[in-house]
């Protein structure tokens, strides 16, 4: 195929509307990009900005690639337009032809890369997005049989003959409720809400996810806003903010008690946006900060200096704190010594989640449609490939009254078969990478390698035979495959190592990490837990 480059300035169709100021926690650039899987030929792409909070007027740089199956840059569009607080859309208009002719049949990618550009001229806030599109009738992969893992609570929840021994339990482990900037009425929310000022609570998000059919949700309230502001109010009591986290806890202990089908998690997000990085801790029962009142008095159990994730990390290491990175970005965040997304050996113990794909965090969808939608599975590849073992989740971050109801997507965490839902096998899950992300909370899809499941550490000597296991149980079809592969420590890029869901393959000697990447029919992609693999001589 002929790869044709044709810059194209666009007129920008833009749909505006007021966005109310948030707190500066908040003040960050989104960029989101809306790619239609499926037309009978012409689509529109869809680009989606806000800045929440910004006082001043900047201009968004974008550029939109569309990269053939063969991997190369087959048309490209590029715009800028001034941006404000306000938030706005960009229409991408592409007929489906490629030069003369219609675009041939295959699965390609949509790329979006944005930037915002200051009065000092820098550019700021890199964003970058890609999601697969079908083009004409992809021949679909070849896919290995493999029956749905049994989903929780369901009378038939036992493994049918041969399966593999775990039941799967769906939950949205990122949101906020009144106890931090989260819990306003879908109606009245706007944005990010002014702490501990909104009407629902932590009781209130466990009965909503519950309701909507969730087996888990967390609750992750931001931890410096437990004196009631986004800094440090001089005049807050250090033992009401000790009892609102306590309480929160025992919340989430008390409904997980009352309703055994379901597990409310209480836990933390700890950091701050600039220059830091939101990080969930899962199961701490101590309440971590850095501010103070007036009198010098911690707002928190446990003193954690900000911006430190080493000494977290060594913390969460010490406490046997579980954790999980936040729509980490490609640079500026999680930073060690001045280098961001920087590995230390605690930290790698410690962080065993990150999230690849959120809908927004300011989402009043409560039919599960949110088309914004982030992808980050660049900047995991980097956590990755600087020696974190991370599973992929996927979440909602509700700062509305819509815990899990946004969009289909789920975090899947694997349980043994027959253990019972609590806090502490949800931990034990987590630490052992059990875990799959999906956007569709339908499907499945479980990675083995030479039969050893995902998450799993193990040498190797000889061929390792990669499968990548996906099931749906609404008949969906798998459009396309990719196992993908890097190296811990490397500090390099990840790359697609095969399109099949069979793949036998002997490594070079030394470490090497696979995961499986699955898109449907419909658009909707799953991600599998990697395995890590030492590979003998």
């Amino acid at each position: 195929m002929k790869t044709s480059f044709i810059p194209q300035l666009l007129a920008l169709s833009l749909c505006c509307s007021l966005a109310q100021a948030a707190p500066a926690e908040h003040q960050e650039f989104e960029a989101t990009l809306l790619a239609p899987f499926q037309a009978a030929a012409a689509r529109t792409f869809t680009l989606s900005f806000a800045y929440p909070g910004l006082a001043r007027t900047d201009t968004v740089d974008w550029r939109v690639e569309l990269v053939s199956p063969d991997g190369r840059v087959a048309l490209r569009w590029r715009g800028a337009a001034p941006f404000t607080s306000e938030e706005m859309t960009v229409a991408v208009p592409w007929s489906g032809r490629l030069g003369r002719g219609m675009a041939p049949a295959g699965i390609y990618k949509v790329r979006l890369h944005a930037t915002v550009r200051g009065d000092d001229h820098g550019m700021h806030d890199p964003h970058e997005q890609e999601w697969e599109i079908a083009v004409g009738a992809p021949q679909l992969p070849a896919m290995p049989a493999f029956s749905p893992l049994p989903r929780a609570f369901e009378p038939a929840a036992v493994p049918a003959p041969g399966a593999l021994p775990y039941t799967v339990y769906l939950g949205n482990l990122h949101s906020q409720t009144n106890h931090s900037d989260g819990g306003a009425d879908v109606a009245e929310c706007k944005g990010s809400q002014s702490p501990l000022k909104a009407p629902h609570g932590p009781d209130d998000a466990f009965a909503y996810a519950r309701g909507r059919g969730l087996d888990i949700l967390v609750a992750s309230e931001h931890n410096h806003m437990y004196d009631g502001s986004e800094g440090s109010a001089p005049d807050a009591d250090p033992a009401a903010a000790r009892a609102l986290y306590r309480s929160g806890l025992e919340s989430a202990a008390g409904f997980s008690k009352k309703h055994p089908d379901f597990l409310a998690v209480y836990g933390l997000e700890w950091g701050v946006i600039n220059n830091g990085g939101h990080i969930n801790i899962f199961n701490s029962d101590e309440l971590l900060g850095w501010e103070t009142n007036a009198k010098g008095e911690l707002m928190a159990d446990t003193p954690t200096p900000r911006g430190d994730y080493a000494a977290l990390y060594t913390l969460m290491r010490e406490r046997g704190w579980v954790g999980q990175f936040n729509h980490p970005a490609h640079s500026g965040q999680f930073q060690v010594d001045g280098v961001p997304l920087a590995y230390t050996e605690d930290g790698g113990e410690a962080m065993a989640l990150c999230e690849v794909m959120n809908s927004t965090a300011f989402s009043t969808n409560v039919s599960e449609t949110e088309t914004r939608r982030s992808n980050f599975e660049g900047a995991c590849n980097r956590l990755l490939e600087a020696g974190y073992r991370l599973a992929f989740s996927t979440n909602q971050d509700n700062h509305c009254a819509n815990w899990g109801a946004s969009f289909t997507n789920r975090t899947g965490v694997l349980l043994p078969s027959g253990t019972a839902l609590n806090r502490a096998t949800f931990v034990e899950a987590l630490k052992a990478r059990r875990v799959f992300a999906t956007m569709d909370k339908d499907s499945e899809l479980v990675l083995t390698a030479n039969g050893r499941l995902m998450g799993e550490r193990f040498s190797n000597r000889g061929p390792l035979a990669l499968v990548a296991n996906f099931a749906s149980l609404k008949g969906r079809k798998v459009a396309s495959v990719a196992i993908m592969e890097g190296v811990p420590g490397r500090k390099g890029t990840v790359t697609q190592m095969s399109d099949q869901a069979e793949t036998t393959v002997t490594p070079s000697p030394g470490p090497h990490f696979y995961y499986a990447k699955v898109t449907q029919d419909d658009g909707n992609v799953l991600w599998s837990a990697p395995v890590w693999v030492m590979q003998e001589p």
